[in-house]
């Protein structure tokens, strides 16, 4: 558990200027987007926004959520899989069934985290004039006390649904991989030690090949859990006089905290009429900065396979795709970083164990 944390965090921090990049490029209402190819993206956030706020906004959240989720994930991965594969099921649907059943025991803890991260880093700093995302909150605890406030509580679970239908797929996807590349590896290799070289390949490729499989989710993903209510424009969130901050709130999010915890998104509350019921969207370019006058599509529903579909309905396979190519090495670096520390460290506490065995 120790070896995994330590692993699947270092990873996650090594990579999170790349995972912004990503989730601006899904997350970017412009028409044409602001946010094209990897390298200008990185680029114009870094020279607009600098690092910290920038690139590093959702860095705390994504720290927190990666050490706790990754420890839980490592230790239920291994437990399954060993307890699999003593009833005698076969390696490569150990493998699998044992990723599916770690990253379900690790979601409650990492999604929440996932939706203050990705809200950060697609509002960027405090007051960001240089991209509206719909979101301007101040810190973690300050996104995190408005959101549980304003949207109720179960808002920090938004997208719940959609983070498995991703996170599930790609953790079996990427262990399955990873097993029997490793298999392969000390068979060509004739030794459990098939070096530095290997271990990274291979923990690369079996994220990298995992990470683009599964990008349609977590495009749908991304989408969700930063979507803001239709027909309203942006509005940050200050301390203003109490009138004025209540109609920032109403403008921002729609009904208050009692009213959402009563009416769920996608149902209608009794005293709106059905042209002024805010819609929760899954757009062409994204619901999670819906503009007022954007040809964004609309859906009453954050279905994933509906959500698929309206996406390849207006933007084709691209639409699913958005984002591919800094998923692809964020996956590859990640995984390879985290895979190839939680063996070193593993065997380091093999050598140097934490409880003398004698």
């Amino acid at each position: 558990m120790l070896a995994g944390g330590i692993g699947g965090t270092t990873g996650d921090m090594l990579m999170h200027s790349l995972d912004t990049v990503k989730t601006r490029q899904q997350g970017d209402p412009h028409v044409p987007p602001k946010y094209t190819s990897m390298g200008s993206s990185y680029n114009t956030i870094w020279r607009q926004e600098g690092i910290r706020r920038g690139l590093y906004g959702g860095v705390a959240p994504a720290f927190l959520g990666s050490f706790s989720g990754t420890v839980i994930f490592f230790g239920t991965y291994e437990w399954s899989k060993r307890q699999l594969l003593d009833m005698g099921v076969n390696p490569s649907l150990a493998y699998l069934t044992g990723g599916l059943v770690a990253d379900l025991a690790a979601s409650p803890l990492y999604v929440p985290s996932e939706v203050l991260k990705t809200r950060l880093q697609l509002q960027g700093r405090h007051n960001n004039p240089f991209f509206k995302s719909g979101y301007n909150y101040r810190s973690t605890l300050h996104a995190a006390r408005t959101i549980a406030r304003v949207e109720g509580f179960s808002a920090l679970f938004y997208g719940y649904k959609a983070t498995l239908f991703r996170d599930l797929p790609f953790s079996a996807l990427q262990f399955a991989f990873y097993e029997q590349e490793q298999k392969l590896a000390k068979w060509w290799k004739g030794s459990n030690d098939i070096g530095i070289a290997l271990e990274i390949l291979t923990g690369a490729s079996a994220g990298g090949m995992a990470g683009v499989i599964t990008c349609p989710l977590d495009v749908v993903k991304t989408r969700i859990q930063t979507q803001l209510s239709a027909d309203v424009d942006p509005v940050p969130l200050r301390k203003d006089s109490s009138s004025s901050s209540k109609a920032a709130k109403q403008q921002h999010t729609g009904p208050t905290p009692s009213e959402s915890l009563k009416h769920p998104p996608g149902s209608k509350p009794s005293h709106l009429s059905p042209s002024s019921t805010p819609k929760r969207l899954i757009s062409t370019s994204s619901p999670s900065t819906s503009l007022k006058h954007h040809t964004a599509a609309t859906l009453d529903t954050s279905s994933i396979l509906t959500g698929l579909k309206l996406i390849y309905k207006t933007e084709g396979v691209m639409g699913w795709f958005r984002g591919v190519g800094p998923r692809a090495v964020w996956t590859s670096v990640q995984s390879g970083t985290m895979l190839v520390l939680y063996q070193a460290i593993l065997r380091w506490f093999e050598k140097y164990p934490l409880v003398d065995e004698r």
